[in-house]
């Protein structure tokens, strides 16, 4: 072999260092995981990349504490919705990201219908947008209809925006309540509109945060709500945004000002009551040849008990008797109390 083929020693020793580095780099990269390898990256360059076109501004912890404050949001507007609607409401969490202000409504199909929020004592306004399956199955539904809306897009009417706004001030209550445990707000509508207003709310290059939810109405109709933080509102509270905060908030037992407004709520509540006065027998001739001023005689005296239900459950023990001249019943005792009647 010529000596012009030949490795010098110092080619040879370059040769082992570069074999050896390469080497070490394999090994860690098996070994570390990918955050921790990029981290080690930086280090070495001496700097951080960093994207000032789209700045991660929320961290992920930020992110799972707003999708496990909207998780709690999503199960109680689903039961706020059913109650209100009289509808079988589903509502879930599909996504919760970051993004600009350009990208989120870029997003967004045409038309929807928009409702801006101030979540006060934050500063700045939050957006919710409700797509047009779910404005107008919601609008048929409050109109007395079945709850399916039409199918082919439009602007609302004026009526219709009165009526939503009803619906988003329920929902501004709703973000009230999963709020709490992470800070305190009060909700309130600013306004009701569709998309021409989305370009006046914040500018293009704004950082957000977005949490996307599915409704499902009655299995027949679906569509996507969605609520669009703007990073100035939630920057004073980013280091109470987090899951560890949720946690220890979910411990705190309820105040009396919270049972009091439960109960108030509670007030309002229609219940069915009815008492069992007796029972009988009789034929099905008999009782179609029932007419006025017939008499039936049941299996109970005057001087037994009744039973008294509530929702159709047996719940009380009463006697019977008058009061000013209407019959009426004496509660006697908790039915679970009494062994027989």
């Amino acid at each position: 072999m010529a000596d012009a083929d030949k490795l010098s020693q110092g080619e040879i020793d370059n040769l082992l260092s570069s074999l050896t580095a390469n080497l070490n780099e394999s090994e860690m990269n098996d070994n570390y995981s990918p955050s921790f390898m990029e981290n080690l990256e930086e280090d070495r360059r001496g700097y951080k990349l960093y994207n000032f076109r789209r700045p991660d501004k929320f961290s992920k912890d930020h992110l799972k504490a707003l999708q496990d404050i909207h998780k709690e949001f999503s199960r109680q507007l689903s039961l706020l919705l059913s109650a209100y609607l009289r509808l079988t409401m589903g509502v879930e969490v599909v996504s919760v990201d970051q993004l600009t202000y350009d990208e989120f409504t870029r997003s967004l199909p045409a038309p929807v219908t928009v409702c801006v929020l101030e979540l006060n004592p934050l500063p700045g306004q939050i957006i919710l947008i409700i797509s047009h399956e779910i404005t107008f199955s919601v609008v048929d539904r409050m109109l007395g209809g079945t709850g399916l809306g039409d199918i082919k897009p439009r602007d609302l009417t004026d009526i219709e925006e009165a009526l939503l706004k009803k619906i988003f001030e329920k929902i501004a209550k709703t973000l009230e309540t999963s709020w709490k445990g992470v800070f305190p707000v009060r909700g309130t509508v600013v306004g009701v509109d569709n998309n021409a207003i989305l370009a006046q709310l914040a500018s293009a290059s704004e950082i957000t945060a977005l949490t996307t939810l599915e409704i499902q109405i009655a299995e027949k109709q679906s569509g996507l709500l969605s609520i669009c933080f703007p990073y100035p509102v939630l920057e004073g509270i980013l280091s109470q945004l987090s899951t560890q905060q949720i946690f220890r908030a979910k411990g705190i037992k309820s105040s009396q000002e919270d049972k009091e407004n439960i109960l108030e709520r509670i007030n309002s509540s229609n219940i069915r009551v009815n008492v069992l006065l007796g029972q009988t027998d009789i034929t099905i001739s008999d009782f179609i040849d029932l007419k006025e001023g017939d008499v039936v005689r049941l299996d109970n005296l005057v001087s037994n008990n009744l039973v008294v239900n509530v929702n159709e459950k047996p719940k009380f023990v009463a006697r019977p008797g008058t009061k000013k001249n209407k019959y009426a019943v004496t509660i006697l005792d908790v039915i679970e109390k009494i062994d027989s009647l």
